[in-house]
């Protein structure tokens, strides 16, 4: 009984910890993003220049859940956001997105998602267009789009085709553009 009591005891404070945890508010909108791409201001060892450049893709595969704003995006807008915050020139950072496989239809207007994703609506709307004006640059491959029954007419607004996922990624990285593994 004293085992059993010491094991629930354990499980309470490790799942208040998760709690705690949680509600951490260790982050904060950025200086660019305010919406969306949370920050944690870092004194870093790595000291980063308002001259740095940075140029920077992001491949995007995999779909956001279902009404929920794709991850991959937050985590574009999150980067531009730490990096100004911790002193780079925001011109100086240039952002793609590459978008295939499933994410494919998180870059389409309301109608078509609604179709593809049980009537929901495309949260990832707002996100895009504030990327996009931003300066990120979003490239759907064309390979997936056609498997998706995708056309360009169904994109989003500064959303452009690609002849293929792998195609952006390589005229990306011949721009000097490099792969951001996450």
């Amino acid at each position: 009984m004293k085992l059993y009591l010491f094991i629930f005891s354990l499980m309470a404070f490790i799942g208040l910890a998760i709690v705690a945890r949680a509600d951490d508010n260790s982050f904060h909108p950025g200086p660019v993003f305010k919406n969306f791409g949370k920050i944690a201001t870092i004194d870093s060892d790595m000291p980063l220049s308002k001259d740095t450049k940075f140029k920077v893709v992001f491949d995007v595969s995999k779909p956001g859940k279902t009404g929920q704003m794709n991850r991959s995006l937050v985590t574009a807008a999150r980067f531009v956001n730490m990096h100004v915050e911790a002193g780079v020139a925001q011109e100086n950072i240039k952002i793609a997105i590459v978008v295939h496989g499933g994410a494919s239809v998180d870059v389409t207007r309301n109608d078509l998602y609604g179709k593809k994703r049980q009537g929901a609506v495309n949260t990832n709307i707002s996100a895009i267009k504030e990327l996009t004006e931003k300066g990120v640059q979003i490239y759907l491959c064309g390979q997936s789009a056609t498997y998706h029954g995708i056309k360009k007419t169904d994109l989003l607004p500064n959303v452009k085709m690609a002849l293929s996922a792998m195609t952006a990624h390589a005229l990306l990285q011949q721009q000097g553009y490099t792969l951001n593994p996450f």
